[in-house]
């Protein structure tokens, strides 16, 4: 079952209301673990304040190397023949560790400047947290409610003059899990898959839509290949929040290293994407996305990868590893620096 949120619906009525009458807060913090939400809100206030990357009156600072006094002289730039500067800051991490600068600069801020701020992660025990919940508007875009994700999911296939059933909803979200940015994307191939057809069925969806536990294996084979630990963890603890065993995920892990290396060997003896979706049985497109993924490892290194696999899985088997643990180890093993070899 998804986090219920208390107050995100009566937020969101307030968000859209500022930007109907245009009456804005000098400063905004959007966060939560819904990045769907966040953009869609951050998206909505940059179109209304007529922002683009064009703009001489708006500057976007994103990712945490950012200088907190750089932002603080922009902030107190005059805006070029208009009333309202507008500063994006995005993924700074500023929420999360701290930014007593900015804090301090909140509390007596031009009245010139418009602040959007975008986080994923926030601690509101940090000054910069209550500067901003004080002087403007915050809004947590947290994960939906199984109800709520229900609703929105049936007006967005209204929208598109399509219908679906409660229970067809309910297998829809057990299939495809409760990320809005994948939800969104499964719902457009549905519209399209029943072009044709006013109602989506349970037969529909099961035809069409990936199921949400591959999508998150691709997401972290995607993230283990660029050796991003971090999100490789945050994917497999998503998997686990979602009851998911452990002894799957291990198992699909090396499922994909075995066909990372079947298909590396396969290109290396110029076997083209037909013939290698044919001996491996994957979709053609499919092929492309292992291709890519191989290019980053060296024969040895995906040998090395399913060698952990397998002695992490036989050390689970034989009782000397816990399985939650067996699968941080490959990941982290995967991820960590990889010799050339």
């Amino acid at each position: 079952m998804a986090a219920k949120t208390t107050d995100f619906p009566a937020k969101q009525k307030q968000l859209n209301d500022d930007i109907a009458s245009g009456n804005f807060k000098p400063c905004y913090l959007i966060y939560g673990e819904e990045a769907y939400l966040r953009l869609q809100n951050r998206d909505k206030l940059l179109n209304a304040l007529g922002c683009d990357e064009s703009s001489m009156n708006f500057n976007r600072y994103e990712g945490d190397g950012n200088v907190p006094g750089q932002i603080i002289d922009m902030a107190q730039t005059m805006p070029f023949l208009a009333d309202k500067r507008v500063i994006l800051v995005q993924d700074s991490g500023f929420f999360k560790n701290g930014c007593p600068e900015l804090a301090e600069y909140l509390k007596e801020p031009s009245d010139t400047t418009l602040f959007i701020f975008v986080e994923k992660e926030v601690d509101k025990r940090k000054d910069i947290y209550k500067a901003v919940s004080k002087l403007g508007f915050e809004i947590d875009c947290d994960v939906q409610s199984d109800e709520t994700l229900m609703r929105w999911i049936k007006s967005k296939f209204a929208q598109d003059g399509k219908t679906i059933s409660p229970r067809a909803q309910a297998v829809f979200i057990d299939r495809v899990g409760t990320d809005m940015s994948n939800i969104a994307t499964e719902i457009e191939k549905l519209v399209c898959y029943c072009i044709d057809r006013n109602e989506i069925t349970e037969a529909d969806i099961e035809s069409v839509c990936a199921n949400y536990l591959t999508s998150r294996i691709f997401a972290m084979t995607d993230a283990i290949s660029a050796q991003d630990q971090k999100r490789a963890m945050e994917l497999y603890y998503d998997l686990l929040a979602l009851k998911e065993p452990p002894a799957k995920i291990l198992s699909l892990i090396t499922r994909q290293f075995n066909l990372m290396l079947q298909v590396k060997e396969m290109t290396d003896n110029r076997r083209d994407k037909g013939q290698i979706a044919s001996a491996l049985k994957l979709a053609p497109f499919l092929v492309g996305k292992y291709q890519n993924w191989a290019r980053n490892y060296s024969y040895k290194q995906l040998k090395d990868a399913l060698e952990l696999c397998a002695s992490n899985d036989e050390a689970v088997k034989t009782g000397k590893l816990d399985y939650i643990i067996s699968v941080e180890m490959v990941i982290i093993g995967s991820t960590s620096k990889r010799s050339a070899g």
